[in-house]
């Protein structure tokens, strides 16, 4: 039988580091921006615009780019894929932005403890780490770097959504015997075509999040699905599918 190469992190960031992906990023920063939902959010966790806020998968800039436009002045983006990172930094050339982008692991931040007001993983990033417990150590990292009362803020896919639930029910009695994609590690895993091939992505059910944000020492605020937020437009539907939005703060006195 031939070995089958399970999803790691070299192989999921050699997928975001093809050019026609950065392509689709660079198009998605010019053309869709930030969703209203996103501003809503954001806007809602972070009223003031000298809020110092740090976005973890920042991609080239779609999000960062957008809170710089409507104000945000303090403003660190990050990504671990270097040529993600490049092609933000000639964005940021052409525009003439005031934003700090870096290469950053989101498992091993280099910023010291309790330095952001706030943390954006956007676009359901968090949830194409692989491995859970890889996915809690951001979480870990997103907790240390944050100052006390900041607020952490990313997207997952639900697969308990009606949309969903009978292709899961089905990977599920997979998983039970053994028939799953030898590829993927945990239950809720899941490589997606797309027309710049296979991507990875871990769609968890709230339960899991729940768990994992509670053991890292968050509280949860809020858990809500796109949908209930806002109407989107249509260019943001064909961009991304349903997801839900999880707001969670770092308790007063902890560091």
């Amino acid at each position: 039988m031939k070995n089958v190469e399970q999803v790691d992190g070299q192989n999921v960031l050699s997928y975001f580091e093809k050019r026609s992906v950065l392509d689709h990023y660079e198009d998605a920063t010019n053309r869709v921006g930030l969703w209203a939902s996103e501003e809503i959010v954001i806007k809602h966790s972070f009223p003031k615009y000298s809020t110092k806020l740090l976005e973890l998968g920042c991609g080239v800039g779609r999000i960062s780019f957008s809170l710089w436009m409507m104000g945000y002045e303090n403003l660190t983006a990050t990504d671990v894929s270097k040529k993600m990172v490049k092609r933000a930094i000639n964005i940021q050339n052409k525009r003439k932005s005031l934003i700090q982008f870096d290469q950053e692991d989101a498992t091993q931040l280099s910023f010291k403890s309790n330095f952001f007001d706030g943390i954006i993983f956007g676009f359901n990033g968090l949830m194409q780490i692989p491995h859970r417990e890889n996915r809690k150590q951001a979480m870990r990292e997103s907790f240390r770097v944050l100052r006390p009362n900041g607020r952490f803020i990313f997207t997952s896919h639900d697969r308990n959504i009606p949309k969903w639930k009978k292709f899961w029910e089905n990977e599920k009695k997979k998983w039970r015997i053994g028939l799953q994609d030898k590829a993927l590690v945990e239950f809720g895993d899941r490589y997606g075509e797309t027309p710049n091939g296979k991507l990875f992505i871990h769609v968890p059910d709230s339960m899991e999040l729940r768990k994992d944000l509670k053991e890292v020492g968050f509280l949860l605020e809020r858990d809500v699905l796109r949908s209930k937020i806002s109407d989107e437009s249509q260019i943001v539907k064909d961009f991304s599918d349903e997801c839900r939005f999880w707001v969670a703060r770092k308790p007063d006195g902890k560091s």
